[in-house]
């Protein structure tokens, strides 16, 4: 499975990287949020990998994460793996006009097991998943500023 979405920020492109890349503020807008536990690498650089816990529902999901790319300001990648779930987000940071940050993802799902059937009947949930947490970045970094 794959899609893209995008959502426009009022504010300079190096703000919402200030506010992106640091850890610290996932807890603000990602809801679920519980803990990022470095594994191996050089924190926050390509290669690194860490260990992200979520609350979700009654459940507590755990998932690693792989940076592959960082070029900020303009991208930056990685993958997430969980049980069932493999999914990489390429993340782009585009400036459309000066004061503004159009954040693109270009995302891809792999299910194997019982997260194909998951994926097969309720595929819409994914994408609105990945744009609620951009929405919610966006409201974020817009109140911090």
């Amino acid at each position: 499975m794959r899609y893209t979405v995008e959502i426009d920020i009022d504010l300079p492109r190096a703000k919402v990287i200030e506010l992106f890349d640091n850890p610290d503020n996932m807890k603000y807008w990602q809801k679920g949020f519980i803990s990022l536990e470095h594994i191996s690498g050089e924190p926050g650089r390509e290669g690194a990998r860490s260990r992200l816990k979520y609350k979700m529902g009654n459940r507590e999901i755990e998932m690693i994460e792989t940076i592959t790319k960082r070029n900020l300001p303009d991208e930056f990648s990685g993958t997430y793996e969980t049980q069932g779930v493999w999914n990489l987000n390429k993340n782009y940071f585009l400036e459309p006009s000066p004061g503004s940050t159009r954040w693109r993802a270009d995302i891809e799902f792999k299910f194997n097991g019982f997260m194909k059937v998951i994926a097969f009947l309720i595929p819409g949930s994914f994408k609105k998943q990945s744009l609620t947490y951009m929405k919610d970045f966006k409201t974020f970094a817009e109140m911090t500023s």
